[in-house]
Parts: structure tokens; sequence; C-alpha cells
């Protein structure tokens, strides 16, 4: 797992896609989330999953937090270290999701990262944390006036994408990506692969060459030219 986390981090989320669509996996891209302020750290881990229904008001009031056993709270301190927390919110970004001092909480755990398809408040603070955050948009309310949380760690939808417990979760600067866990290992050697090859198009693109024949590789002359490129570059 550490040599496929190693490469993760060395792709982006729109190589991993391409590889996804070649196993005929085309929905596993988060919609509708980006990052809480600028990407200065990739977010990889396997995915710890909360899911929220519809709030009742009759069971979703302020005194719920004072239950230690309240999903969220319990989210927060059994999301392992390493790993994504990913919040499904129903792509309901009207209340927020969580807030800086949750965030924070996990970020001082090891936790790798977070992503809801709601909303997250404190998003000033949460730009200086040091972990990485997804979201849909800003969002100052509670999560209670809007999400009851329910599940831990079983499989939910996020942002119109299937997330099972232990899935690669995969963000960059363009968003987050979805790898099914049994396949995290093949996706990023083909990624890796599939980045070394463009990092050799991009260059000679800006050289000048064009991109007939070269991408995708159907002259026969790019692969040696390839060839040649990556062992001068030690790739």
């Amino acid at each position: 797992m550490c040599d496929t986390r190693g490469k993760l981090s060395r792709v982006s989320t729109a190589t991993i896609c391409t590889a996804l669509f070649k196993r005929g996996l085309r929905n596993q891209f988060i919609q509708g989330v980006h990052p809480v302020g600028d990407v200065t750290k990739r977010m990889i881990g396997e995915a710890y999953t909360l899911r929220y229904i519809p709030a009742r008001e009759d069971l979703n009031q302020l005194k719920v937090f004072e239950d230690h056993s309240h999903p969220q709270r319990q989210a927060v301190e059994q999301c392992p270290p390493g790993a994504v927390l990913v919040i499904d919110s129903r792509k309901d970004p009207r209340a927020a999701s969580a807030g800086s001092i949750l965030l924070t909480r996990l970020m001082k755990r090891g936790v790798a990262g977070v992503v809801t398809d709601g909303g997250f408040r404190d998003t000033p603070e949460i730009t200086k944390l040091a972990i990485p955050a997804y979201h849909n948009r800003p969002s100052a309310p509670t999560n209670l006036t809007l999400h009851q949380a329910v599940d831990l760690n079983i499989a939910i939808g996020c942002g119109d994408v299937a997330v099972w417990p232990g899935d690669m979760i995969v963000g960059d600067g363009d968003g987050v990506v979805v790898i099914p866990r049994d396949l995290a290992g093949e996706i990023a050697n083909e990624a890796f692969e599939m980045t070394i090859f463009e990092n050799f198009v991009s260059e000679m693109v800006m050289s000048g060459r064009s991109t007939l024949g070269l991408y995708p590789p159907t002259d026969p002359e790019t692969l040696t030219d390839f060839a040649r490129w990556r062992e001068m570059e030690g790739q």
C-alpha cells in the first residue's frame, strides 16, 4: 500500500479518471466539491465514511452533542490516521457538515483529509489548517439544522459517487476521485506510467512538436522517442 500511495502522490485525478475509464468506470469523480483554499498537499487515503439523513427536529437538538456516542463525534475520534473522512451530506450545503474545530482534531489525529458533498463552516480558519478539505461551498448553519448523523463506515453516496469503506480517495486541485479498493494498486501503477509518458508529451509539445501521432502515440516513432527520453531522464 505504501508503494500505491507513493505512486498516487505523483499522479493527477485526471489521469486516474482516464485509467478508471479504460476499465469501464465512468462515475468515480465526486461532483460539486472543491478544495477549501489553495491545494498545497495532495489528499490520499482510504475512505472512512459518515452518513447524514434529513434532520428530524425532535431528535436533532443541540443536546445531542452531549452524547459521546454521537456519530459525528465518533467519526472525528475513530477515523484512522492516514484515512480520508468522506461525508454524505446529501449534496446539501445549506448546513455545515463540520467546522474548523472538528477538522483541527482530525488533523491532530493524523487523518489525511476530509471531503463532503455539503459545506464546511469556519472556512477562513480551515484554509490555515494543514489538512486537505473539500466541500461544495461554505455554510455557516450547524449541521443539526438540516442533517442528522446516523451511520459510520458504511457504503455511502458522496457527490453522486458510491463510496465503500477502504476505497482509495485522491484529491488535487481539480477535485476528488474514488478508486475501488481492489483496483487501487493496479490503477496506481497504470496512472504512474501514464504520467511519465504525459510528461514526455508535454515536453515535446512545448518544444513545438505536433500532437498528431504523439498523443495518443499512433506514430511508431513516438514510443521509440519516449524510450530514449525516459532513459535520458532516468525515469
